[in-house]
């Protein structure tokens, strides 16, 4: 509940402090209006910066006082974010890194900053969680194949199930489904019948 509660705490200060830039017309986005004739490359550059910046704002008014450095990957449309303390920022399971990352593309869409959907890493928590998932989908199936029946893993978000269904395609003793509808779709890994 308290993370909940800072949570909307945070963001009530970010919408608050995006409505005094906007009176005072200092949004980020209005920075450089007008320019035309860019290519569309560094238009993205350009718009991956001032996403950064909106992040870098976001994700230190979510975690008060924290400092936070973010790098960027232009080719990937990635965003990593480092600090001491993000844990409010990623959330459990990581949630609230989703929002952000949800929260962030809408407002380039929006704002035409990018064209593509922007990818947000905090502390290396994605990579981390799709090492972990990729190691349990491939004990999973070899559970599922030693024991002969299907077995179903934890509800995860469509990003985390696609990776399981694709690491499992190079297995030729199990196939994947994804059931049951959001927020509890989950994968369940079901063995081939041989015939021996």
């Amino acid at each position: 509940m308290t993370e909940d509660k800072s949570m909307k705490d945070a963001l009530d200060l970010y919408v608050e402090s995006l409505e005094e830039e906007q009176k005072s017309n200092k949004l980020i986005e209005n920075s450089n209006r007008g320019k035309k004739g860019k290519e569309s490359i560094r238009d993205e550059i350009n718009g991956l910066e001032k996403i950064k910046s909106i992040l870098k704002k976001s994700i230190e008014l979510i975690c008060l006082g924290e400092k936070v450095k973010i790098s960027t990957d232009s080719k990937e449309l990635k965003l990593s974010v480092y600090g001491e303390d993000l844990g409010i920022a990623i959330g459990r399971n990581g949630k609230n890194m989703q929002a952000l990352e949800y929260i962030i593309n809408l407002i380039g869409k929006r704002k035409k900053l990018v064209d593509r959907n922007v990818i947000i890493d905090i502390k290396n928590y994605r990579k981390k969680r799709i090492e972990k998932i990729k190691k349990t989908a491939v004990m999973m199936a070899k559970k599922a194949i030693n024991e002969g029946r299907k077995i179903a893993l934890q509800p995860m978000c469509s990003y985390e199930r696609k990776v399981i269904h694709n690491v499992l395609s190079k297995f030729k003793d199990v196939t994947t489904r994804s059931v049951h509808e959001e927020p509890n779709r989950r994968v369940v890994i079901y063995p081939v019948k041989s015939s021996k």
